[in-house]
């Protein structure tokens, strides 16, 4: 996984030559001085997304916060519910608009930093990954004291939101094997991470940013990668995503997320809601 690099150069030598030569700016190369002149930034964000947006708060409000602070303009967020594909998502919230009538917004957080997303995607600029995420197992270290394996699971009980890719994975884990342990009741991990913590089962699996939210600290827990072949160890990135021609946009948000991570606030509002920062 990587992210498209924005020449800021190649960018101001364009507008240099379009102002000498009296041309008028194309409606993407002024989209940052609309949003100033609005005195708005329009951020899109997943509804019921923990630890990242949960009623308005968590880890992708405060970095939207930030980004607002930075370009001088208030935040206004545009929560939506997740469509089928990352394709449509970027289509509602960036490139078009949504057919009931809303969006697109200036920008789309949690956008996974993918090249065949990018390649599929000519409408948008997908960059500016600010954080890499993975699928773990979290488990209750007195009941489940080693897990190098599945297998070592036994028989105990894992809660598992089963609609997400966590639950895809364990769910398909060696061809449906471990099935029969699987509560998959939970709509997303913090629940399954709750879950746990709560004594109701003796692992967890969801998203690393879900279970260290409940379970970060806790030394009763341990939270490792979930140990099958098919689970991507490294994780993705995710980043942020605009319409192509918002070069100026693109341009600005870059170098406000840039400074958050330079300055130590990214890992802060990381730590604020109990996740471990992890480098993009």
């Amino acid at each position: 996984m990587n992210h498209k690099n924005l020449s800021r150069r190649d960018c101001l030598r364009w507008l240099g030559v379009a102002s000498l030569a009296g041309a008028s700016l194309p409606s993407g190369a002024a989209s940052l001085a609309r949003i100033r002149e609005r005195g708005t930034l329009i951020v899109a964000l997943y509804k019921d997304m923990p630890p990242f947006h949960v009623a308005g708060k968590g880890i992708d409000v405060a970095i939207a916060q930030a980004l607002a602070d930075s370009l001088g303009v208030k935040l206004s967020m545009l929560p939506f519910s997740a469509d089928e594909n990352m394709g449509d998502d970027l289509r509602n919230m960036v490139w078009r608009g949504h057919y009931l009538g809303f969006g697109p917004a200036d920008v789309l957080m949690h956008v996974p930093v993918d090249k065949p997303l990018i390649d599929d995607t000519p409408q948008a600029n997908i960059f500016a990954p600010y954080y890499r995420e993975r699928v773990v197992l979290a488990r209750q270290l007195d009941r489940l004291p080693q897990l190098d394996t599945l297998s070592a699971l036994g028989d105990a009980k894992v809660a598992v939101p089963g609609q997400t890719l966590a639950g895809w994975l364990m769910i398909g884990a060696e061809g449906g094997a471990y099935r029969n342990l699987l509560n998959t009741q939970w709509k997303d991990g913090a629940e399954a991470a709750r879950a746990l913590q709560r004594g109701e089962v003796a692992a967890a699996a969801g998203l690393a940013s879900e279970m260290e939210s409940v379970l970060r600290g806790d030394a009763r827990f341990a939270i490792a990668p979930i140990p099958s072949p098919r689970a991507q160890r490294n994780g993705w990135a995710v980043g942020l995503a605009v319409k192509k021609d918002a070069t100026d946009l693109a341009q600005a948000l870059q170098a406000g997320v840039n400074d958050l991570v330079s300055s130590g606030r990214m890992r802060e509002m990381f730590d604020g809601a109990n996740v471990a920062w992890q480098t993009p």
